[in-house]
């Protein structure tokens, strides 16, 4: 526990700081004074940054020896999934199980607890780590749950196991057609095996009952705090719904939001038709400005577009989820009304369709900052239209380390090369921000930071890292978390770097990250969070 200690300091002509910093190691990710030992909050913004900042204090002014701990701005969080986290620690986890089998086990016991027609549901399994490497059939889980749908989502978001019990309310049969932009994986009589790709997922999750008003805000309350706890100050919700505006909206009425949201509308719709009335959105602790939309699937359901099959997969070259034409009607019409569009694409031939839709909508050297979320394979003419266009790519490191695996499978060993490419686009000049697409990935983002500056696993693996001449420097992955965030969010005037006038968002860090032996990143601890000068978390 870090102790804070209210002063009784005569009255200063100056202004007077609500809570200062002493004897810290801080990196501001501010060029003008990159590092300092001391900061100074007031109002909830920084006052003042350096080695000295006894003028500021006042008799009401809280201060904080961290005796040598390390402040960096807070970590922004460019691509995460905020319901989707609150869900998963609800749901059964199934990162990490290692066999068809053992998830059987979990769902069996689950189905003890259930009464018969009642859903089953689970998510972040991965049939990578399985022995066969292939998806699993739904048989399996209809042994273990024949009276319960079961609902299972990939650890991508991008496919999903069920049982015969889900197919059957489905109404999923050898007859049903694939939904465009997905997949229903079948036997070779026709009938489904019990993995759905994409879009074909909604065939049977929107037979799931939805939840509440109330859940959802309990789930968007449940993912801010482990946010916080994590030294998450602002996250960028990759997809949002009315509800979840909604519970945002009653979390800060209420208190109970203790970061910031930036959130993209969850593509066309109602809502997108309101908000292109009405205009953005932009508050304190939530932000609306920007639209999600999904070019293509996930890689690890080869689902990705590709221009060429997959190298696993001969025949397969993924699925287009939206037309190239329709992404330039939502970008133009974005770009009149003051939003910005942000893209899901993951495969070759996904990007630079995106990337042309946008060209059809945006001038080269605009400030519209359209993004594409991931960017995970591109050629490297690719690379010189994000530049040309000023397109953010939002990437997400630790995609990179855990997709090493099976990557070049899929892809080949020179496709490959330009896959999570993150050297890339930092050689030709464009803004790379980063994310953990949570729960797709764990919530720490020091996972990530350690992923971007390694590409390596948490056990040093491979040794060198996986093509390392794509890592990133220390530096450059804490801008990428801080300051490229905020810029991919129209914010770097107001965060993302310790500045005087920016808002007081940092994190105290357990060990000095940008120096420390790479390995020891991943035991660093987050001590403390401070979102406008107040502190959301304390260990």
């Amino acid at each position: 526990m870090i102790p804070i200690l209210a002063l009784s300091a005569a009255l200063v002509s100056g202004p007077q700081a609500d809570l200062v910093i002493t004897g810290a190691i801080i990196y501001t990710a501010d060029p003008v004074r990159p590092r300092a030992s001391a900061l100074a909050v007031k109002d909830g913004k920084v006052l003042a940054v350096g080695e000295d900042v006894e003028a500021y204090l006042g008799p009401r002014t809280r201060k904080l020896d961290v005796k040598d701990a390390t402040v960096i701005p807070g970590f922004i969080d460019s691509h995460a999934h905020m319901e989707g986290l609150g869900d998963s620690r609800q749901v059964l986890e199934l990162r990490n199980t290692t066999s068809p089998e053992q998830v059987a086990e979990m769902v069996r016991r689950a189905a003890r607890e259930r009464k018969p027609g009642e859903w089953i549901r689970g998510r972040s399994w991965d049939q990578s780590l399985y022995p066969s490497k292939e998806f699993p059939s739904g048989d399996v889980l209809t042994a273990a749950a024949p009276a319960n749908p079961v609902y299972l989502t990939r650890v991508d978001g991008h496919a999903s196991w069920v049982n015969a019990k889900a197919l059957e309310m489905a109404d999923i049969t050898a007859a049903t057609e694939d939904p465009p932009g997905g997949k229903i994986l079948r036997v070779a009589n026709g009938a489904p095996t019990g993995i759905l790709v994409d879009t074909a997922q909604g065939l049977a999750s929107r037979k799931i009952p939805p939840p509440t008003a109330e859940q959802v805000k309990l789930r968007l309350e449940r993912a801010a705090q482990e946010c916080a706890r994590y030294g998450i100050t602002t996250v960028h919700d990759a997809g949002c719904g009315r509800e979840e505006l909604d519970g945002y909206r009653a979390l800060i009425a209420a208190g109970k939001l203790p970061i910031r949201v930036y959130a993209m509308i969850g593509g066309e719709g109602g809502l997108w038709r309101e908000y292109l009335k009405r205009g953005p959105e932009v508050g304190d602790r939530l932000v609306v400005r920007s639209i999600k939309l999904f070019a293509d699937g996930a890689m690890g359901s080869r689902g990705a577009l590709l221009y060429k099959p997959y190298s696993d997969d001969p025949g397969n070259t993924g699925l287009a989820m939206i037309s190239e034409q329709d992404i330039a009607r939502i970008a133009k019409e974005a770009a009149a009304r003051g939003f910005q569009v942000n893209t899901h694409a993951i495969g070759d031939k996904a990007n630079r369709m995106t990337l042309d839709a946008y060209a059809a909508a945006l001038a080269p050297g605009n400030d519209k900052r359209f993004r594409v979320e991931h960017a995970q394979v591109v050629t490297p003419e690719d690379v010189g239209l994000f530049r040309k266009y000023g397109v953010v790519a939002a990437m997400q490191a630790t995609h990179a380390t855990t997709d090493m695996r099976w990557a070049e499978a899929r892809l080949g060993p020179q496709r490959v090369k330009g896959a999570y490419a993150w050297r890339w686009f930092l050689s030709e000049g464009v803004h790379v921000s980063n994310g953990s697409d949570f729960p797709v990935e764990e919530v720490n983002p020091l996972l990530g930071f350690y992923a971007a500056v390694t590409r390596q696993d948490a056990s040093g693996k491979p040794d060198g890292g996986w093509f390392p001449d794509q890592t990133m420097t220390r530096e450059e992955a804490l801008k990428s978390w801080t300051v490229e965030g905020a810029y991919a969010a129209f914010e770097e005037k107001t965060k993302g770097s310790l500045t005087p006038g920016k808002v007081a968002d940092f994190v105290v860090l357990s060990r000095d990250i940008m120096r420390v032996p790479a390995k020891e990143i991943l035991s660093t601890r987050v001590r403390m969070t401070v979102v406008g000068g107040e502190i959301v978390y304390s260990e």
